[in-house]
């Protein structure tokens, strides 16, 4: 039986190549960095949980209330755009038949003779 070794040379490939980029200053620098600010906030989620989940409550709200006004203004513009189409036919309409007239006009001034 055969067994897949993708994964498994995906995971060793990976960490080989986090291993190489490590032997440059600025990377190690960088990625010590992060890891500290990854640690203080694991710490801190940790430690204060009550606080953390009250911050993902509020996200959470937040962005319900975001997606109730977008889904609103979605709705009125649904609501809208009929009307705003019907205006714009009828402004061009309008447009259509003064051009038409003021042609027709023309064609008859040429046409009929000057006495």
């Amino acid at each position: 039986m055969k067994k897949n070794q993708f994964w498994k040379g995906m995971l060793l490939g990976a960490i080989a190549g986090g291993a190489i980029s490590l032997f440059d200053k600025d990377t190690r620098e960088i990625m010590k960095d992060n890891v500290q600010k990854s640690a203080k906030n694991v710490y801190k989620i940790v430690r204060h949980p009550g606080e953390t989940a009250a911050k993902i409550k509020s996200t959470i709200e937040q962005v319900s209330e975001d997606f109730s006004y977008i889904a609103e203004k979605v709705d009125e513009f649904r609501e809208l755009t009929p009307q705003v189409t019907e205006i714009i036919k009828e402004t061009k309409d309008t447009f259509t038949k003064s051009d038409d007239s003021e042609g027709l006009e023309d064609l008859l001034e040429d046409k009929v003779p000057n006495d």
